[in-house]
């Protein structure tokens, strides 16, 4: 990964982070989208920001960004941008929101970040490389051993992300676990990635949900696929449609997991 990507993917994070911190448990207009979820002038004015810094830097690469949708999407490099994923925890005050820049090389996961703004954490995953994390509340990069979903710290956004369809298959990944945590969008990926969390269970993302989220997971050492254990990746010309998704801190858990998860 060549310096001025990684150098242009961090400079995007403090560009969104300037934007968002000043808005962050202020008083703010939430506007309701399509899908009911909350959007806010941040997210708006955040993506302005990271899409104005990357076509100066690389005006011959794509972008996909969740507010403005897509540009040059068949470029061989497409950058991947969520500004704050995790709004309705950002619009009522939590934490457990951050900012995504990903980059895919044709259309597979290469570089992503995930930053905190308000803690000041940061994850920097790059393939071929070991995973860099900031961070002022402390936390070691890398996941820990867990080849047991017994034993295994169990993370989901939400239950209402599945169809009726998924909602079973997940109930029978949550029962073979130790425990499942709510909650936490971006960041739970973060946490596993810091050894807290054994995987992470959900449905419904969009690229610009989860190619950030690739590099950074495999970076510590785990492993991101769909529930039929594949590569997630981005094929040309395709949809950015809802995909269903596994993040894994120890691959043995990868054929309990996905067993459980099959239709």
């Amino acid at each position: 990964m060549t310096p001025d990507l990684i150098a242009a993917a961090e400079a995007a994070a403090g560009a969104a982070g300037a934007v968002i911190r000043p808005l962050f448990r202020s008083g703010l207009l939430v506007e309701a989208k399509g899908d009911a979820s909350p959007v806010t002038e941040a997210d708006k004015a955040a993506e302005r920001a990271i899409r104005a810094l990357l076509a100066e830097r690389f005006p011959q690469h794509g972008v996909i960004g969740e507010e403005y949708g897509a540009e040059r999407a068949g470029a061989e490099y497409v950058w991947v941008i969520d500004p704050i994923d995790g709004t309705r925890a950002f619009v009522t005050g939590r934490p457990l929101f951050g900012s995504l820049i990903g980059l895919l090389h044709r259309g597979r996961p290469v570089l992503g970040l995930i930053d905190q703004p308000a803690t000041g954490e940061r994850w920097l995953g790059m393939a071929g490389a070991p995973l860099r994390f900031t961070g002022p509340m402390g936390g070691t990069p890398g996941t820990r051993p867990c080849s047991r979903l017994a034993e295994a710290e169990l993370s989901c956004t939400s239950h209402e992300m599945f169809t009726a369809a998924e909602a079973p298959r997940f109930t029978r990944l949550r029962a073979a676990a130790r425990r499942v945590t709510w909650g936490g969008d971006c960041y739970a990926y973060g946490l596993l990635a810091l050894g807290l969390v054994d995987l992470v269970v959900e449905s419904d993302l969009r690229p610009w949900d989860w190619a950030a989220l690739v590099p950074v997971v495999e970076a510590a050492g785990g492993r991101m696929t769909d529930w039929q254990g594949r590569p997630l990746q981005l094929g040309a010309g395709e949809e950015a449609g809802p995909q269903q998704v596994l993040a894994v801190g120890d691959a043995a858990l990868l054929p309990e997991a996905t067993g459980l998860l099959a239709g």
